[in-house]
């Protein structure tokens, strides 16, 4: 096993959270992009199908929000906690980098 699969083995929590948060950045991404799509599109029954997809999209933000929140992952109203979830992301990823 390399030392990166060592390193993840042993980071217990830490992988669930760097999962939560690139799903968080995806869902926010996918927002985003059918928002931008459903403004460009002509037919009613694409832009019916779009509008259903975003519904889906943003339900799934606040479910991966509220998960992310309940963890202590997140702290979107606490930009204080927030930089120290953030700084302790970093500093571990600054340490598997090391090793």
């Amino acid at each position: 096993m390399n030392s990166i699969l060592k390193n993840l083995v042993g980071m217990g929590g830490m992988t669930d959270q760097v999962i939560a948060t690139d799903f968080l950045i995806s869902a926010k991404a996918g927002v985003r992009n059918l928002a931008v799509a459903l403004t460009e599109t002509a037919t009613p029954e694409l832009r019916s199908v779009l509008r259903e997809q975003l519904r889906t999209a943003i339900e799934t933000h606040k479910n991966i929000s509220h998960y992310m929140i309940d963890k202590g992952y997140y702290h979107p109203g606490a930009l204080n906690e927030q930089l120290q979830v953030d700084f302790e992301a970093a500093q571990t990823a600054i340490n598997l980098a090391k090793d």
